[in-house]
């Protein structure tokens, strides 16, 4: 369970504070003063610290220092009834997640606690490069094939310098953890790694997220807000998505780059910060930059190096690894024994194209050991896992649908076919049933499964079709 640890002299906010946590499904601990939380954290780190700021004794940002000594990664919300603005930047400096006003609204302040605890979590979390286990509690980037020996030494010879990195890659191969595993093996692996996604923060407020603001600003800002830029200070901000960054916001990310200063919302002075910027996209960066939608000036900055992450189906041999190390971690992780793939279902998972990439195939694999009765993975358990997966939802599917669509009106405008709707759908029938013998490597008994059909209705399908006869695999399986 989630342990946070609360440090406030006012024992009536403590206590209520603590009651409300427990009650959001928290493991809660308290401290009256800084010097019995240090004791605390030195028998058993936290993953969060909520601390006041004037206590008998230590303060907090003292004790706070104390504790990054102790646990270099150590996650801290601050809190102060009596706020200034030294106070605020200097708890950013020393790495608090954030600084907060007593007296705080509930919501905001849960809603706070939550992103702590994941900026936490992905802090401390390892990425191990190569590691096919699936033990430990950490994520690994797997594959040996000779497109991700290049990623790996990319990783190694950018990590120790605080060159910028930009890492590109379709949805879903793993951008994230390289960032993570360039931070980790970097000079800043003590101090924040802050992720934001530009897609997942409306333009309104990605600005002030980033940079920040001054009181009065706009209506509602009511008190100076540091941005995750600022709360990065001497870490690593990892801008996800960068290619779908506003216009007007790149500006400023350029700047930062250009002159490692930025400036918040309503403010005039510009404000020193050191931090390195990881940036990814899964968009074509070149196009955009031809379209007006994306700088030039900041691309060339962005791509000091490069990361080039390979789809899934351009990783030979890696598939059926990814398949052994996720069975084996999803397995430990939710208590079930590990029941093996057959070396049939290796075949159809290389095989297969993974259009969402290494997280579709997790999930798949995570459904299919669900939904498995501890006998080794056959084909039909990951095709089945694959058909409901949301990540073969893709913005391709939905092009293809287009087109199809396309296809269809031009049938109904131009066929002289009398039962046009029979005549289409036995082309797609034909097509569909051809698609089910060739996964299933010609099994029909697995085809008519994966079809959610029976065997004869399946049989009659192939003869009506002109599929041909009976396949090896079903011959050879006595079928």
């Amino acid at each position: 369970m989630t342990q946070i640890l609360i440090v406030d002299d006012d024992t009536q906010l403590r206590d209520s504070f603590r009651k409300l946590l427990i009650d959001e499904g928290f493991d809660v601990d308290i401290a009256p003063d800084g010097e019995t939380a240090l004791e605390m954290v030195r028998r058993q780190p936290p993953d969060l610290v909520v601390m006041d700021v004037r206590m008998p004794g230590m303060n907090g940002l003292e004790t706070f220092t104390e504790m990054r000594r102790i646990h270099p990664r150590l996650t801290a919300i601050i809190m102060t009834a009596f706020g200034t603005t030294d106070t605020a930047i200097e708890a950013t400096k020393l790495g608090a997640f954030d600084y907060v006003l007593k007296p705080f609204e509930i919501p905001d302040m849960l809603s706070l606690i939550k992103e702590a605890l994941e900026a936490g979590r992905i802090m401390r979390s390892r990425v191990s490069v190569g590691e096919e286990t699936g033990e430990g509690n950490g994520e690994s980037i797997i594959g040996s094939s000779a497109a991700m020996q290049d990623v790996y030494k990319a990783i190694g010879r950018v990590a120790p310098t605080d060159a910028t990195v930009l890492v590109l890659g379709e949805s879903g191969t793993g951008k994230e953890l390289v960032a993570r595993a360039v931070y980790q093996h970097s000079e800043r692996t003590d101090k924040p790694f802050l992720v934001i996604n530009c897609v997942a923060i409306p333009d309104t407020l990605l600005e002030s997220e980033l940079f920040g603001y001054e009181k009065g600003a706009f209506t509602g800002a009511n008190a100076r807000k540091l941005g995750r830029i600022e709360q990065a200070h001497k870490g690593t901000v990892f801008l996800d998505e960068i290619g779908d960054m506003p216009l007007h916001i790149q500006t400023k990310i350029l700047r930062l780059l250009q002159e490692q200063s930025i400036e918040r919302l309503g403010g005039g002075e510009p404000i020193s910060v050191d931090v390195r910027i990881i940036a990814a996209t899964n968009r074509d960066l070149v196009s955009l930059m031809e379209q007006g939608r994306f700088r030039e000036d900041l691309f060339y900055r962005l791509k000091v190096v490069t990361i080039n992450l390979p789809p899934l189906r351009k990783r030979e041999g890696d598939a059926a690894r990814l398949c052994d190390y996720y069975l084996a971690r999803y397995s430990r992780e939710m208590g079930l024994g590990n029941p093996g793939i057959t070396q049939e279902t290796r075949t159809v998972v290389e095989e297969y194209a993974w259009p969402g990439n290494v997280r579709e195939l997790a999930n798949a694999i995570k459904k299919a050991l669900i939904f498995s009765r501890g006998s080794a993975l056959a084909p039909e358990d990951i095709m089945q896992a694959m058909e409901v997966s949301q990540d073969n939802i893709s913005t391709s599917e939905q092009d293809l649908e287009t087109s199809a669509r396309a296809w269809i009106r031009n049938k109904l405008l131009t066929e002289s076919e009398g039962d046009i709707f029979n005549h289409l759908m036995d082309r797609f029938g034909a097509i569909l049933t051809s698609e089910a013998l060739g996964l299933t490597r010609g099994n029909r008994t697995r085809a008519a499964k994966l079809l959610g059909i029976t065997r004869p209705t399946l049989q009659a399908k192939i003869e009506k079709f002109g599929l041909g006869g009976d396949s090896a695999a079903d011959r050879s399986n006595g079928l």
